[in-house]
């Protein structure tokens, strides 16, 4: 019974992985633009670091409990929850992968006659690319950790198993 059908490891498995793909995909829309302008335009760091940093102090256990009194039960409390955990570690990767490309490779795209948006997107975006997927590996690793809370306000996922339990 544990292994097929709507209560089986892999229906689990495939929920599990939809919640992550979810908060990834969303914190990603939210955080990278984000940081991209603002290691770019290096206007609003320190706030915005700042914020990113005190949204991976908040425990999420506590936020999913907030939010599901404040909108109810359903998909949407602990997609919010997933999304404060996805979202500090991509802002980060966006805006130091962009801050720590070399001022000389900045100036001399923009020596060539290059507007900003092409020194963003053709120039400091593929050099800060490895950083970039390191804020993505991180925050899909900390989204699929977390993402057993679900199962604490009745959806699915392999945390179903340890509530259940």
């Amino acid at each position: 019974a544990n292994w097929g059908g709507p209560t089986g490891i892999e229906h689990r498995l495939l929920q599990h992985l939809w919640y992550s793909f979810l908060a990834v995909a969303l914190s990603a829309v939210i955080a990278v633009p984000l940081g991209l302008v603002i290691g770019h335009t290096r206007r609003g760091s320190a706030v915005m670091v700042g914020f990113a940093n005190a949204m991976r102090a908040l425990p999420t256990l506590g936020l999913l409990t907030f939010l599901v009194l404040g909108l109810g039960l359903g998909l949407i409390p602990p997609l919010l929850a997933l999304i404060t955990v996805g979202i500090p570690p991509l802002l980060a990767g966006a805006y130091a992968g962009i801050a720590n490309v070399g001022a000389d490779v900045v100036d001399a795209s923009r020596a060539m006659g290059m507007t900003e948006r092409q020194i963003l997107f053709r120039v400091e975006v593929p050099n800060a690319m490895p950083v970039l997927l390191g804020g993505l590996r991180s925050a899909t690793l900390q989204v699929v950790a977390t993402a057993t809370i679900a199962a604490y306000v009745n959806l699915g996922g392999l945390g179903r198993y340890i509530f259940d339990g």
